[in-house]
């Protein structure tokens, strides 16, 4: 099953009619975080650590529904923390497809197996599940052996039964640039819609900074991973991967990936969480966003998040013809395998 059609016209119309209406602000996809507890502890994660007096808490069914019709986008993305630890993340997933939206679960695909006995495929519901390059790398990276094999055999499950299956990569300081060009390519020669890669935020939260790479050196890793000779197919549109090469600049739109906690709505972002909302039009004041985003807060200066510069790229399509024409035409090829090995 591969990406559909209907995602990509549903979101174009939606995108349209609120700019119609005069709205500055209005997000495109939820973060929905129906629990922070995780089964796995990697170093880099900023989440199990900054919830850490609330890990034991989950939202209900009702209110992940509650937020998401409150943000009214047409994508919702559940993380977290572990989403398929949730005791009931099939029936949320459910009520949320059936109601057609385009639900993209991540997951580090421990539980993955036993969550596809109760939620069945469809074209409005993705596995996005984490790796971080091959066996050796991805394993050293979440601190646990086994993990890397059990994602492989879940994604080959997946695709076997018909889900829709993405990857999503973070990239941090030191990383073996062959590993992970070798691990793209896997996934691409297995049928996956694409991978999703993003450099690590420098989460203050994390004991180890060194972890983290810098706007300058990640642009440096991008100018050779993401090179498209390689012919591996990515998910994250065309303009952002240019963004992420260095070669166009944008400003931070994550207003448009509002974040909901166990705590509420995260403000400003899903990267800063200065405080939680339970008003979710507080998130799109104008006073906020002139205090963050890159030039505006030290915090920002090396973000390249897709959650805040993806949106941005794909607004900018909107206003900019030769843009609009670069993410179509770059897009289509991706999607069809077109120079994939």
């Amino acid at each position: 099953m591969g990406r559909p059609i209907e995602l990509a016209l549903r979101l174009g119309w939606y995108i349209l009619k609120n700019k119609a209406t005069g709205r500055k602000r209005f997000p495109l996809v939820t973060m929905l975080e129906p629990l922070e507890a995780c089964n796995l502890a990697c170093e880099g994660c900023g989440r199990i650590r900054e919830y850490e007096p609330v890990i034991s808490r989950y939202l209900t069914v009702e209110q992940c529904l509650t937020a998401v019709k409150e943000s009214g986008a047409p994508i919702v993305s559940i993380a977290g923390g572990e989403p398929t630890m949730h005791p009931k993340i099939d029936e949320i997933v459910n009520r949320l497809v059936a109601q057609k939206k385009f639900v993209y679960m991540c997951t580090n695909a421990l539980l993955m197996e036993r969550v596809m006995k109760k939620i069945p495929p469809s074209k409005y519901f993705c596995f996005v599940v984490h790796l971080d390059g091959m066996e050796e790398a991805h394993d050293k990276s979440v601190y646990r052996k086994g993990v890397w094999k059990i994602a492989v055999r879940g994604i080959k499950v997946a695709l076997e039964q018909g889900y829709r299956v993405t990857t999503n990569t973070t990239v941090f300081n030191g990383l073996d640039e062959a590993d992970l060009i070798a691990m793209f390519k896997m996934m691409t020669d297995m049928g996956i819609e694409g991978c999703m890669v993003s450099p690590g935020y420098q989460y203050d939260s994390v004991p180890n900074q060194e972890l983290f790479i810098s706007r300058r050196q990640a642009r440096e890793v991008f100018k050779r991973v993401l090179n498209p000779k390689l012919g591996i197919r990515f998910y994250n549109n065309p303009l952002y991967l240019s963004f992420l090469r260095g070669e166009r600049e944008y400003q931070c739109t994550a207003w448009s990936n509002p974040t909901y906690t166990i705590m509420g709505w995260r403000e400003p972002c899903y990267l800063l969480g200065d405080r939680h909302t339970q008003n979710f039009k507080d998130l799109m004041k104008q006073d906020l966003w002139d205090r963050y985003g890159v030039g505006n807060d030290p915090r920002c200066a090396n973000c390249l998040m897709h959650c805040g510069f993806e949106s941005a790229s794909i607004f900018d399509a909107l206003g900019n013809p030769k843009a609009a024409f670069k993410m179509l035409k770059e897009g289509a090829l991706q999607n069809s395998g077109v120079g994939a090995s």
